[in-house]
């Protein structure tokens, strides 16, 4: 099969690694033709995942034209932000009959609608749109450590997306619940930054274990309110993603969070970490979302009001534990 992945940052790479790696000829695509003459010429990629080789199938190119044209598979993995531009650049050339795979997560700040709901926007053809996610951290991708995710839409497209990653030590399930897989794979950066945050002023292990637990039950409320099968908040997707980032070192997000934990300012930390931190973004679309709902999310609005209102971080926590206790199933 002839991929395309969208995108150069550290999980567009790992996820054309992979794909290389597993027989397909793939394209990475990045705007700055320095960057690709670079990744051609070394096997490298000099910004993201430095250590790891890229496989002899993988050819980056800055014309994004020429990459979807010939794209059997075409994978977007751009930041939520960028993605509906990018489509949109794309639709013109892309052949009716590729498949599409999004592995971009987030919920779009301005329509407050879902990964999936944009590429379907913006390209057509739902049968052939799917959106991949899971406990998967691209530097472990890359390495060709063991990993499991899944690949959410119809199953004309899920299936054979999943079929063209699975391979080696990387594992692809499919599933039909596109609403359950964008929510929990959107949220569980909000949660991650929650968590980071307990850790960064030392609460201990038992605050966190709560709030990976309280934070499932927000993300299952919101993902039921739109529609979606609770089961599969209990699978890859759901409370696999949230303990992986809301516990790994290499979480982008939770590191957010420890660091505005310690004091920091959030423009100092996201310069220092020097790629998106989706979590960041969603923290105000999923609030937005709860707002429109009538669903109660009560960590993620304590994150809101810390990222977009500057609320101390103990007066946040404070209030978190504080709030009105109720039955646990009724939140």
């Amino acid at each position: 099969m002839r991929a395309t992945v969208l995108g150069a940052g550290s999980w567009g790479t790992a996820l054309a690694i992979q794909l290389a790696r597993v027989g397909h000829e793939v394209v990475l695509w990045d705007r700055n033709p320095d960057r690709c003459a670079v990744m051609n010429e070394t096997r490298r990629n000099p910004r993201y995942l430095r250590e790891v080789s890229l496989p002899s199938g993988l050819v980056a190119s800055p014309d994004l034209e020429g990459s979807v044209r010939r794209a059997d598979l075409l994978v977007p993995v751009i930041p939520s932000h960028g993605l509906r531009g990018v489509l949109r650049e794309a639709a013109p050339v892309l052949s009716p009959t590729a498949l599409v795979c999004t592995a971009t997560k987030g919920i779009e700040d301005e329509s407050l609608d879902t990964m999936a709901a944009v590429l379907v926007q913006e390209l057509g053809g739902p049968e052939r749109c799917s959106v991949l996610s899971g406990p998967s951290f691209a530097l472990e991708v890359a390495r060709g450590l063991p990993t499991a995710v899944v690949v959410a839409g119809p199953e004309s497209a899920s299936r054979p997306a999943a079929d063209a990653f699975h391979g080696d030590l990387f594992r692809a399930y499919d599933t039909e619940d596109v609403i359950g897989v964008c929510v929990g794979g959107s949220l569980k950066n909000v949660m991650a930054i929650a968590c980071g945050v307990a850790d960064g002023v030392g609460l201990g292990g038992n605050a966190r274990a709560g709030l990976i637990t309280r934070g499932l039950a927000e993300i299952s409320r919101l993902a039921v309110a739109m529609g979606a099968n609770p089961l599969t908040l209990a699978g890859l997707a759901g409370i696999g993603d949230l303990v992986l980032t809301c516990t790994g070192n290499l979480s982008r997000n939770r590191r957010v969070g420890l660091a505005l934990g310690e004091g920091k300012r959030l423009p100092d930390i996201l310069l220092e970490i020097g790629e998106v931190a989706e979590g960041v973004t969603t923290a105000s679309s999923a609030w937005k979302l709860a707002l429109r709902l009538n669903v109660r999310m009560p960590i993620t609005e304590q994150i809101h009001a810390l990222l977009y209102d500057h609320k101390p971080v103990g007066m946040a926590l404070g209030d978190l534990m504080r709030r009105e206790r109720r039955a646990e199933r009724d939140g």
